[in-house]
């Protein structure tokens, strides 16, 4: 079973958001994607400075198994990018949402993390995956 954490919001496509105490997102992929995925192998994540839409393609996870879009769960500027993926791509699997994360982000519309799924919508949802 799948670990879905009960303080943050979901979109769809399977990333997590984490709104943070100095108002910043942080964004990663849950443990259902993750271990849907298998063995990471390589991460791409978005630059810093780069504005992003909501549901707009922020970077790549690639796995033995298959590669995957990562989408932005929200809009805003990435303020920060989790630079030791790229030399421990496999953090993902171990801590999706502790160490794995992958960028953070300055909401420019806090509201549209409202329109995210709540843990128990999520888990409906994945489960009929």
């Amino acid at each position: 079973m799948s670990e879905i954490r009960s303080e943050l919001k979901y979109a769809s496509s399977h990333e997590w958001a984490r709104l943070e105490e100095d108002g910043t997102v942080t964004v990663g992929i849950s443990d259902h994607a993750q271990d849907a995925l298998g063995d990471v192998v390589y991460v791409e994540t978005p630059e810093v400075g780069q504005t992003l839409s909501a549901g707009e393609e922020a970077g790549v996870v690639e796995s033995v198994k298959a590669a995957s879009d990562i989408y932005s769960p929200i809009s805003g500027e990435v303020v920060a990018v989790n630079e030791e993926l790229a030399d421990a791509p496999e953090t993902v699997n171990s801590s999706p949402y502790d160490d794995g994360w992958f960028f953070r982000i300055k909401p420019s519309d806090e509201s549209e993390l409202d329109k995210l799924l709540d843990a128990d919508a999520y888990k409906a949802e994945s489960e009929e995956d």
